[in-house]
């Protein structure tokens, strides 16, 4: 399984041409599907991906016990499926993104990958930034509780 880690900014090309960081195809080099896949966060105003192998599990977890009168898992697969990307890389790393994947994150020149372990994220690095900064908000917030005995511990 991948593990993307650490932040990088890429510049990308008029194409739309943007250079996956090394150490995400490295991640990636022993999964039968030498490249990612990627699709719009549902929520966030980036783009999502992984590699093949998490979209996979994701898949066989949407249709275990699927009932097709149900229909509880097709709002997720046409959310996230439908929509995803399977791009490999060309010979020097990079991947292309489609206007609309660069439209729905607001990328622009550059692409700031973010490596969240299983998956990772791209944005347009002023957007990053400020999520980022809310964030860690989160976080310290939620330590300040914690350690004030509001979350459940002290």
């Amino acid at each position: 399984m991948a593990l993307f880690l650490s932040t990088y900014e890429n510049k990308v090309d008029k194409k739309g041409r943007v250079s996956v960081p090394a150490s995400f195809r490295t991640a990636v080099a022993t999964s039968h599907f030498t490249g990612v896949a990627i699709y719009r966060h549902i929520q966030l105003p980036c783009i999502e991906g992984s590699d093949i192998s998490f979209l996979e599990r994701l898949t066989e977890r949407l249709y275990e016990g699927y009932d097709p009168i149900a229909f509880d898992e097709l709002p997720t697969a046409t959310s996230i499926l439908a929509e995803s990307n399977q791009l490999a890389f060309d010979s020097e790393g990079r991947i292309l993104l489609s206007a609309a994947m660069k439209e729905h994150a607001g990328i622009d020149g550059q692409a700031t990958f973010v490596g969240l372990g299983r998956m990772f994220q791209i944005w347009a690095p002023g957007r990053f930034a400020e999520h980022r900064q809310q964030q860690r908000g989160i976080v310290v917030d939620k330590a300040r509780g914690q350690s004030s005995g509001e979350g459940g511990r002290s």
